[in-house]
């Protein structure tokens, strides 16, 4: 028995693995790489392994960096089923389909500036038709529910408290000789969030394959994220700016609507919210659908005229011609995709707003390194967008509070729960980052713990070969 770790290795992107167990191969993941050029290029690299040997696929969630690849997984004669939560599968099918639409045009843009320059033409990553073919795979298991998926192969899904429908897998492998346990955590959440429960405990396992996106930095909470939410608001307001918001459409743009009702109702503001992301408002219909993994306030909150997401003072944009026109609004807040400001319409809102002195920009998640949004909190004076050098002259904030992700001691909290595993692999996170949190677990938790490279081969007899 073994597991692979095939992306997410010391990087934060790109999430994939391989996992034997007797005569069958199957994968938990298949992330596509985000962040500059680089991790674009990696999107097209062969895959490690032979897509149609894989008997089936589990998904932890449906962010892009853990569900992105599943399309090209497909087309490349993966036909297996792909396991996940039932809210997971409806946020996959949306995410994909939204994804293989940005890989086509894109293909095309690309192909467009090629013939001008007579280079050879390039095909899409994936395309809608494929992104079609993959939904139809998708499998819902219920939280908690053991399901065996093949002789000595057993897999629950746990709830890890970082978007709806996202979870934890808890794995038991027999072969011949023994029988182990094996947990991947996907992406852990951080406690308290608006909307989804808490990350579930569990305290037995062989193996824990963790993340470690945080593992080198705690959240700094400057207040409660509707107070700096409100505090932001209050001087755009006086100063008659924008706010815009870059977001990822599942989870942290509903987060934000929470909080953003919250202020509306509790402070003398008043400022239109434009929430300008077909995805997110499709994403957003998700979530309303899926009532049954809310938490309890939540479930109060859904019952009160309005509900979360549909309060007096928002509005989902649909069409190019509506998110053209708020290039002319003042005094407004846009929350656009994507989350760390590489595509989508929040560029255009940046390339028509960062420049203006009176304007405020709010990242509220995680940044990978070479991503405009990383670029912008590292305070760089000016940035290029469609080819245009654009002067950062607006306000940047950063709210930690929102991110989905533990910090530092929320995961060292959350792994403490553990009763002496064999082995901790430390996946998904930069190499500082993951290494800082090896040092911490070895010292506080006493764990044997390692990083794992990409392609590295743990054997589940103990130990890496």
């Amino acid at each position: 028995m073994f597991i692979e770790v095939c992306g997410a290795a010391r990087e934060v992107t790109g999430s994939c693995y391989v996992v034997q167990a007797g005569n069958m191969r199957f994968l938990v993941d298949c992330g596509m790489h985000q962040g500059g050029d680089r991790e674009e290029e990696l999107n097209f690299a062969p895959f490690a392994f032979d897509p149609a040997e894989m008997s089936f696929l589990l998904l932890t969630h449906a962010h892009i960096d853990h569900s992105g690849l599943i399309p090209r997984l497909v087309n490349e004669g993966f036909k297996g089923p792909v396991y996940a939560t039932a809210a997971t599968c409806d946020l996959a099918e949306i995410m994909l389909l939204d994804s293989a639409h940005i890989q086509e045009t894109e293909a095309e843009w690309r192909n467009r500036k090629a013939r001008r320059a007579g280079r050879r033409m390039l095909e899409a990553l994936y395309t809608q038709r494929d992104a079609e073919r993959a939904v139809r795979r998708f499998k819902a298991i219920d939280y908690r529910v053991a399901k065996e998926l093949g002789p000595g192969i057993t897999a629950v899904f746990h709830d890890a408290g970082h978007i709806l429908g996202s979870s934890f897998l808890e794995m038991r492998l027999s072969d011949n000789r023994e029988t182990v346990k094996v947990l991947i955590s996907g992406d852990v959440g951080q406690p308290n969030q608006p909307i989804i429960r808490d990350p579930e405990i569990i305290d037995q396992t062989d193996y824990l394959i963790m993340e470690s996106t945080y593992g080198d930095r705690k959240h700094v909470h400057n207040g409660k994220p509707d107070d700096e939410l409100a505090a932001i608001m209050e001087e755009a307001q006086r100063s008659g700016g924008n706010v815009i918001i870059p977001s990822f459409a599942v989870g942290r743009t509903q987060e934000l609507l929470y909080y953003l009702r919250k202020v509306q109702n509790e402070r003398d503001l008043d400022m239109p919210i434009y929430v300008d992301s077909p995805l997110a408002s499709r994403a957003t219909e998700v979530f309303r659908r899926h009532r049954e993994v809310f938490d309890s306030e939540s479930w109060r909150l859904v019952g009160q005229p309005g509900g979360i997401f549909d309060f007096p003072e928002i509005h989902y944009t649909t069409s190019p011609e509506e998110s053209k026109a708020l290039n002319e609004k003042r005094g407004v807040v846009i929350i656009s995709a994507s989350g760390m400001a590489e595509a989508g319409r929040i560029k255009h809102h940046l390339k028509h707003n960062l420049w203006r002195p009176e304007a405020h920009v709010v990242i509220v998640g995680f940044q990978a390194q070479h991503t405009l949004g990383r670029r912008l909190l590292e305070g760089d004076k000016r940035v290029r967008i469609f080819g245009e050098e654009i002067a950062v002259r607006a306000h940047i904030h950063e709210i930690t509070g929102l991110s989905a992700h533990a910090d530092q001691d929320q995961l060292l909290a959350w792994a403490s729960h553990f009763k002496s595993p064999k082995l901790v692999i430390l996946t998904h996170g930069e190499l500082r980052a993951a290494l800082t949190l090896q040092k911490l677990m070895e010292d506080r938790l006493h764990f044997p713990v390692v990083v794992a490279e990409k392609n590295e081969i743990f054997d589940l007899d103990g130990g890496a070969v």
